[in-house]
């Protein structure tokens, strides 16, 4: 590639803020929470920190962050356009966590 170019198949793939989509997904109840996690540092994409909220995350990347008490692990299955309601928002992502993740599995310093 020449005269600096990017590679074609990243300068084609879509992106959304990684604040917008952690909201979109309803993993928070506001985008300024959700921002506030990421730039906390505290939210990994594909196992790299992020702690820029515009940050630009699509399909297939992986996310780890804090909800609760619970670490989530899911893996962007789509963007979405707005945020619908949860029936929509599911199907934003897969759910990599491991069975059973509800029942114990606390994130240390009980975020």
């Amino acid at each position: 590639m020449s005269r600096g170019e990017a590679n074609p198949a990243e300068a084609r793939r879509e992106t959304l803020r990684l604040d917008k989509w952690l909201w979109q997904a309803r993993f928070f109840k506001t985008r300024s929470l959700a921002a506030a996690l990421v730039s906390k540092g505290r939210v990994r994409v594909n196992g790299q920190p992020a702690v820029r909220p515009s940050r630009g995350v699509g399909a297939g990347d992986v996310l780890t962050f804090p909800q609760g008490r619970v670490i989530r692990v899911v893996r962007i299955s789509g963007l979405g356009t707005r945020r619908g309601p949860a029936s929509e928002a599911q199907g934003l992502y897969d759910d990599l966590d491991p069975p059973g993740h509800g029942d114990g599995h606390e994130a240390p310093g009980g975020a």
